[in-house]
């Protein structure tokens, strides 16, 4: 069955203009999101993950941020075409964003239920302040807010950072968004909570069959949530598949050391594996593989040419940017990989 592509990135490159220089954040990427899937982008902080959501939703900071090539299409829309205007329609209506702080995103000088009211007559101005209040209750009792009449009273200091965060989703759900963008939403919550957020964010996406690009640093999180799962490194895709696939199967050395990364209850391990070094600041690699200094697999090339995306499965829409999969066929053995060290 052929699914409907909701947005596509075609070729996306988002600079920085700084007084060092030019700086490419996003370098090249092509990726799709399909209708009611959720679509995980996985990798370090400084790997282009928080620039691509940006830059999706047109909030790159300018100066010295720009899109300086590509396209970004939503429903066969160019976003980047857009004016100001006219993304401000889309933003909130079809495509909605949460962050991973919610207390930064919430006015502490204003109650809960002021907020929400605003946000839902800012999308309905033909609505009365009453109608918008009956919506804002009905999108808190949808996120699992308890007591909602009572919460709308309250400031955000008064709420856990759990209730802040299911606030935040019901303000971006406020306006049936087609596509939701969720940059980090669990990181400053603590591994209970965590666990609450991402099943409300399942459930809503099976309920409403809502799109969600889900942006994390976490495998666990990608594993339990996500359809499919794009890796980053140095503002490029290394590697897509879906989540079973790039568990059961990773072919790029930068995913094989994220999930070695990971503890895991079947492999004996004295010290918990770390990838060595860290990600290279945007723009100081031109040539080469730019995560060569840092593999274990590095040949002589890798320092002198640069890998394109291979195809390693069609049908799963499996992709990775290595040279060992032109050399030796991928990675042989993985289960054995993973488990040493």
């Amino acid at each position: 069955m052929e699914r409907n592509v909701l947005l596509e990135v075609k070729d996306l490159e988002t600079t920085f203009f700084t007084s060092e220089g030019k700086v490419p954040a996003v370098d090249k990427i092509n990726f799709r999101v399909f209708d009611g899937e959720i679509l995980g982008i996985v990798g370090e902080s400084g790997c282009g993950k928080s620039v691509t959501s940006l830059s999706i939703m047109g909030l790159v900071p300018s100066p010295p941020g720009k899109i300086t090539s590509g396209e970004i299409s939503f429903n066969k829309v160019d976003l980047t075409k857009l004016s100001e205007r006219k993304m401000r329609k889309i933003r909130g209506n079809d495509i909605a964003m949460i962050f991973q702080e919610p207390m930064t995103s919430l006015n502490p000088l204003f109650t809960i239920g002021n907020q929400l009211i605003e946000a839902i007559l800012l999308h309905n101005k033909k609505w009365s302040k009453k109608e918008a209040k009956s919506k804002a209750i009905e999108m808190m009792k949808l996120v699992g807010l308890p007591r909602p009449e009572e919460l709308m009273k309250d400031y955000p200091h008064q709420l856990s950072g759990g209730m802040r965060q299911r606030v935040m989703i019901a303000m971006a759900l406020v306006c049936n968004p087609k596509l939701l963008i969720a940059d980090e939403p669990t990181t400053a919550l603590d591994v209970t909570i965590q666990a609450q957020i991402l099943k409300l964010i399942k459930e809503l996406n099976d309920r409403l069959q809502m799109a969600v690009l889900l942006i994390t640093h976490d495998l666990g999180v990608v594993a339990k949530t996500c359809h499919r799962v794009i890796v980053m490194y140095a503002g490029q895709i290394v590697e897509e598949a879906n989540v079973h696939e790039i568990f059961k199967n990773p072919q790029h050395p930068y995913t094989l050391g994220l999930i070695k990364s990971v503890p895991d209850m079947r492999y004996k391990k004295d010290t918990l594996y770390s990838i060595p070094g860290n990600v290279p600041k945007p723009g100081s690699i031109e040539v080469g593989c730019r995560f060569a200094s840092r593999c274990e697999f590095a040949m002589e090339r890798c320092a002198n040419e640069n890998p394109s995306l291979y195809e390693v499965n069609a049908e799963e829409g499996h992709r990775a940017r290595c040279f060992l999969l032109e050399e030796k066929g991928g990675f042989s053995n993985v289960e054995s990989i993973v488990g040493s060290s």
